[in-house]
C-alpha cells in the first residue's frame, strides 16, 4: 500500500463508518433504478448517444478507460440485452481487446451533449467479427474490421452532479484555444520524439483525422 496517503479506508468496518459519514445508505430510488434490460428508454438514449467511455480490465485487474465516438446510433441495439459497438481505426494498441480477451467484464458510460444525465451499462464483452453486424456500421464506404459486443447485465441513469460542478456542456466555462494544453508536445515529450516540433506533429495529427477516420 502506498505511504502517500494518510487515513487510508482498508477495511469492511472502516467503510461502514464512511457510509455513515456519506449519509447512510442509498435511498430506495438509488437502489431500485437498477434494471437488467435495455427499455424503451435505454434504447433512445444509446440511438441519441454519439459519444461513450468504455471501461475493462486485465486478468491481473490493471483498468483502462477509453473513448468510442461517432454519429449518434452508432452503438447498435440488438435486442434487450445485447450491443454492438464498431471499433473504428485508432492508434492500434488495442488495449480494450486485450483486456476483454482475459476478463470480459466492461463498464459503458454514455453521454448526450447538452444532458448532464448519463447512461450506465455493465455487462460481459466479446470480440466479434459477424459479418452482418459489421455491414450495419460502414461509413464511407468502410466496415470496421471488427467490433465489441455486449451482453447486458445492469442498466441505470447517472445523476446531473458531476456536470454541473464541471460546467461541462456550459460554453462560457471552457477555457481558450490559447489556453488548452498541448497534445502535440505531450506527445513530443512522452514519446521522447526527437528533431520533431510540436507544430510538425500537430500537423500530422490533424491529417489523421481528417484522412484515417474511418
Amino acid at each position: 500500500m502506498s505511504d502517500r496517503f494518510r487515513e487510508v479506508i482498508a477495511t469492511g468496518e472502516q467503510f461502514d463508518e464512511l457510509r455513515a459519514l456519506c449519509g447512510g445508505n442509498p435511498s430506495q430510488r438509488a437502489s431500485d433504478k437498477v434494471i437488467t434490460t435495455l427499455d424503451s428508454h435505454c434504447r433512445e438514449f444509446i440511438a441519441k448517444s454519439p459519444f461513450l467511455s468504455m471501461s475493462t480490465s486485465n486478468a491481473s485487474g490493471r483498468c483502462d478507460v477509453s473513448p468510442r465516438g461517432d454519429e449518434p446510433g452508432f452503438v447498435l441495439v440488438l435486442d434487450d440485452h445485447h450491443l454492438f459497438i464498431p471499433e473504428r481505426p485508432g492508434n492500434r494498441r488495442m488495449d480494450s481487446v486485450q483486456n476483454i480477451l482475459t476478463n470480459p467484464h466492461i463498464g459503458l458510460q454514455f453521454y448526450i451533449p447538452g444532458l448532464g444525465e448519463t447512461l450506465r451499462v455493465n455487462g460481459k464483452a466479446f470480440i466479434c467479427r459477424d459479418l452482418e453486424l459489421l455491414e450495419r456500421c460502414v461509413v464511407n464506404g468502410r466496415a470496421p474490421v471488427f467490433g465489441i459486443g455486449v451482453e447486458v447485465e445492469e442498466c441505470y441513469s447517472h445523476c446531473a452532479k458531476a456536470f454541473i460542478r464541471s460546467g461541462l456542456w456550459s460554453p462560457d466555462s471552457w477555457l481558450h484555444k490559447d489556453q488548452l494544453p498541448s497534445p502535440s508536445q505531450m506527445l513530443i515529450d512522452h514519446a521522447k520524439l526527437q528533431n520533431v516540433t510540436a507544430e510538425e506533429v500537430a500537423i500530422d495529427m490533424n491529417e489523421g483525422y481528417k484522412q484515417r477516420l474511418y
